[in-house]
């Protein structure tokens, strides 16, 4: 191990791995160690009172690196990087090891969950022995943005940008803006008119000078990095390059086609209908069925598509709240109907929902509660001699009774699902998708609209299913971010990325077509391969796949690496361990 003086610094986590971790022995262990200067344990290092603890001990005990051992790097590798820079100390002098999400949570043997955690840390001291100071690297920012979306969430993006001075292009593929709340009557819970909000919201965006609106158009294709982005777009032999420092990604969600569901006689019995039909039903005025006239008896039917492990096993959050939207309407609409809400749980998420639902609940609606995993309610024509076009037999279960509920109109609460397109912009931005394929937030707490590629962001129910106030905070979150970036002029990027050695650089070009980043060119004067430090992201891709090895990663070189394995390794090993690797 290389002379240094090393920090050590063991987190509690409050209880989150002290429960499982004696920190406090790793702690003292640790610090009999070679070149470990001082070891501490604390409850909540990432806490700001942790944070000085290491800027003190740095300052005062000349610490030339510095290990902490807490939860994944992935939330506070950063923030503790931070304070080494707040200390004059170089950021990349120090490793973070993993002792909550790889130890303290996936063992159940406090004894070994020790050892473990112990081998880990021993494992970055090792490590960061070999680290070696990176320099920043900065680069300027354009102060345009793309917005890829034309809803709610995109206009409300584009607007605060181009209030404050800064260009915005917004491109929606459909013909008009607006989004899916276009197609929606009232919203919730105080049942407004959507239109009363969006149209205005509309004219300021198509007016205003900052902002260029592209409809009816797409985008397929967008290459550069933060600050500096690239793009085509338009029709017809029309188009127009765009350049740009930051992208916003605003592309909405789309609704599910309830047809597989066999037991609702979707397209087959013609008064059930989804709620966005009804919702173009009652955008018109006009609530009626089949036969022209109006309905005696309506039923909603919830978790059409959602939470079901065949379809779509998350919630569409906004389903519920809608439901009980529809009932109020209904019941003002046709004062004598009979109202039945069948439901499998009753979730009125966000703000003044749950009023909305007590609220309802005093006005001669029924609720019925079915158990999706037991069975779902099944429509079938009514005979002749019934006074309704449809029954519903169902399980209720509050009651334990199977019930036979009368209908004209079924209103089936549809889940949300994404874009058709979702993965055509997920690669044309860089960003990553869910299984479900929602795009994927940097840190769902600590960066929940940011993605992670740099200068990439996500707002609205592109990235899960959320109501308008929801998407609108996003929106302006997000703005705010952009804002953050343009008026530094400059952002720095993650220098740990790849480098070539062209003295033994062959030129055969591997590490291009496997770059996932369009991060490499070929130098056709000097034969060799060059590396954008910019578009890099040192995934080692290329690193691994050099039939030369002329590429190596910064900050994990193969020292680096081994000398991690051997700080896992007890020391009987550590001798065979060096005879392998010296055959190899």
């Amino acid at each position: 191990m290389k002379d240094s003086r090393i920090g050590v610094y063991i987190c509690w986590c409050g209880t989150n791995i002290a429960k499982m971790v004696d920190v406090e022995k790793i702690a003292e262990d640790i610090g009999r160690l070679e070149n470990v200067v001082i070891a501490r344990n604390y409850k909540y290092m990432c806490s700001d009172p942790g944070q000085d603890l290491i800027i003190k001990d740095i300052k005062e005990h000349e610490l030339d690196r510095v290990v902490v051992a807490a939860c994944s790097p992935r939330i506070h590798e950063l923030t503790f990087r931070k304070a080494l820079e707040n200390a004059g100390l170089n950021q990349y002098l120090f490793e973070m090891a993993n002792i909550r999400e790889h130890v303290s949570w996936v063992h159940t043997d406090r004894e070994e969950a020790t050892k473990k955690a112990a081998d880990l840390v021993r494992a970055a001291l090792k490590r960061v022995s070999y680290h070696e100071p990176l320099d920043k690297l900065s680069v300027a920012i354009n102060p345009a943005t793309l917005i890829v979306g034309g809803g709610v969430a995109g206009m409300s993006a584009a607007f605060r940008l181009a209030e404050a001075g800064k260009k915005v292009y917004l491109v929606e593929k459909e013909a008009d803006l607006g989004g899916q709340a276009a197609r929606l009557d009232l919203s919730f819970p105080y049942l407004n008119t959507v239109s009363s909000f969006l149209q205005p919201l509309i004219r300021k965006v198509k007016e205003h000078k900052n902002i260029k609106v592209f409809t009816g158009q797409s985008i397929s294709e967008i290459t550069g990095y933060v600050g500096n982005f690239k793009t085509t777009t338009g029709i017809n032999g029309k188009l127009e390059d765009l350049e740009f420092g930051h992208i916003i990604v605003a592309t909405g969600l789309s609704n599910y086609d309830p047809s597989p569901f066999k037991n609702y006689g979707y397209g087959r019995l013609p008064d059930v209908i989804t709620s966005i039909e009804f919702e173009k039903m009652l955008r018109s005025g006009n609530i009626k069925c089949s036969d022209g006239k109006p309905p005696r008896h309506i039923a909603i039917i919830h978790c059409v598509g959602s939470r079901n492990e065949n379809i779509h096993e998350y919630c569409s959050r906004t389903c519920c709240a809608t439901a009980l939207k529809y009932a109020n309407q209904l019941r003002a609409t046709f004062p004598g109907a009979g109202i039945y809400d069948l439901y499998a749980d009753m979730r009125a998420f966000s703000k003044a929902c749950e009023e909305l639902y007590t609220k309802t609940s005093t006005k001669d609606v029924m609720f019925l509660m079915f158990d999706p995993e037991r069975s779902l309610p099944e429509v079938k024509q009514a005979g002749w001699k019934d006074e309704c076009n449809m029954l519903i037999d169902m399980h209720e279960i509050l009651s334990g009774e199977n019930v036979e509920v009368p209908a004209d109109m079924v209103i089936l609460m549809t889940a949300v699902e994404a874009q058709k397109d979702a993965k055509d912009i997920a690669h044309a931005a860089g960003i990553s998708m869910c299984g479900n394929h929602f795009y994927i937030e940097k840190h769902p707490k600590l960066d929940p609209v940011a993605t992670t590629t740099d200068g990439v962001f996500i707002v609205g129910t592109c990235q899960g299913p959320k109501d308008i106030p929801e998407s609108i905070t996003q929106a302006w979150a997000a703005a705010a971010r952009v804002l953050a970036g343009i008026s530094r002029g400059t952002v720095t990027v993650e220098v740990t990325t790849a480098v070539v050695n062209e003295e033994i650089c062959c030129g055969c070009q591997t590490c291009i077509s496997v770059c996932p980043y369009t991060a490499i060119s070929f130098n056709e004067e000097k034969n060799v391969s060059e590396v954008n430090e910019v578009l890099c992201k040192g995934c080692g891709t290329c690193g691994s796949t050099c039939p030369t090895g002329a590429i190596r990663s910064r900050h994990f070189t193969d020292m680096q690496i081994l000398s991690q394995i051997e700080g896992m390794l007890n020391e009987g090993k550590v001798k065979e361990t060096h005879k392998i690797l010296e055959e190899a």
